[in-house]
């Protein structure tokens, strides 16, 4: 591919696809997702999101498989100076909420799994309303100072929140938030756009959105009366219910075409496009899956093919033509 032109995440400088590893250790074990990190890497990406609590949710796993995985291919690879790695607290077996002192133990064990002195970007996984946003924000600060983190983001977030979050950090002088993970995509907007991206802009942070491709449904392949081999497909197709779902892939399907790519590839375009978006988030348990997922970097859509995709993707209440 040719040069990756990179955006800015408080001090980094990130590609335009963040590749998930929420399925390392999942669907893809060590040697498929080798594969598909050296593929990622080869094409120009820079940053690997995870979280510690990838994958304890299947049965056999404890949690943390997905960093110990990028940890050895980090290793194996010499790829630790050149590539970013994002990770997430709060959701471990182990490390549950945002105390100050799980915050502090739950990244000393992501460290070791990811075989590294430090977390490039490290996000609260879920916010913990049970604890002030002083004693997360100054734990978060603590790891900072020593040298244990680059930059802190949060998932998961209230508006209300994240600005007191936002407040505290300017208040106190400590480290503050410069990236937002929401779920955000082409069929579920209205959980990102309003308030939260409000916040977002006025503090000049970054989102970076999970479920870029609304679990799969936006890279074509759910249409009425096909079946899909997903363990998300169930929730995937459930898309086709909706009003936008249908009108949305309709569009893809003719941008696709005139760019002769595919509907994820433009999916994943549109968010690149989207205000205050630095890069969405998409996983892929094959390499032949990352293939359209690397597209997208290099994918300019034109301001009409926004424009069409912007309303048939209009949320319910808002004019869709």
């Amino acid at each position: 591919m040719t040069d990756i032109t990179r955006r800015p995440v408080g001090t980094l400088r990130i590609s335009p696809l963040c590749l998930g590893g929420n399925v390392f250790g999942w669907t893809a074990d060590e040697t498929a997702s080798f594969k598909i990190l050296d593929a990622y890497a080869t094409a120009g990406g820079n940053l690997i999101d995870t979280a510690d609590s990838y994958t304890a949710r299947v049965v056999g796993n404890k949690g943390g498989e997905s960093e110990t995985i990028i940890g050895r291919w980090l290793d194996r690879r010499g790829r630790r100076d050149d590539v970013l790695v994002a990770t997430k607290v709060g959701a471990h077996p182990e490390y549950q909420g945002l105390a100050a002192d799980t915050i502090k133990r739950a990244a000393d064990a992501s460290l070791r799994r990811l075989n590294t002195d430090r977390i490039d970007l490290y996000y609260t996984h879920f916010d913990d309303e049970s604890v002030e946003v002083g004693e997360i924000i100054t734990a978060l600060d603590d790891l900072v100072r020593a040298g244990k983190v680059r930059e802190i983001a949060a998932s998961n977030i209230s508006p209300a929140r994240l600005e007191e979050s936002l407040a505290f950090s300017a208040r106190e002088g400590k480290a503050a938030y410069v990236a937002l993970q929401p779920h955000y995509n082409l069929v579920s907007r209205d959980t990102y756009e309003g308030e939260l991206a409000d916040v977002v802009a006025r503090h000049g942070m970054a989102c970076l959105p999970y479920f870029a491709l609304a679990k799969g449904f936006l890279t074509g392949k759910y249409r009425p009366g096909t079946t899909v081999d997903s363990p998300r497909a169930a929730r995937a197709a459930q898309y086709l219910d909706t009003a936008e779902g249908p009108r949305v892939l309709a569009v893809l399907d003719e941008v696709a075409a005139n760019h002769r790519t595919d509907h994820a590839a433009v999916a994943l375009a549109w968010l690149a496009a989207r205000p205050t978006v630095a890069a969405p988030i998409a996983s892929a348990r094959t390499t032949e899956q990352l293939r359209p997922l690397l597209a997208s970097m290099e994918l300019t859509l034109t301001a009409d093919e926004l424009a069409v995709l912007d309303r048939a993707s209009a949320p319910a209440g808002e004019p869709s033509a």
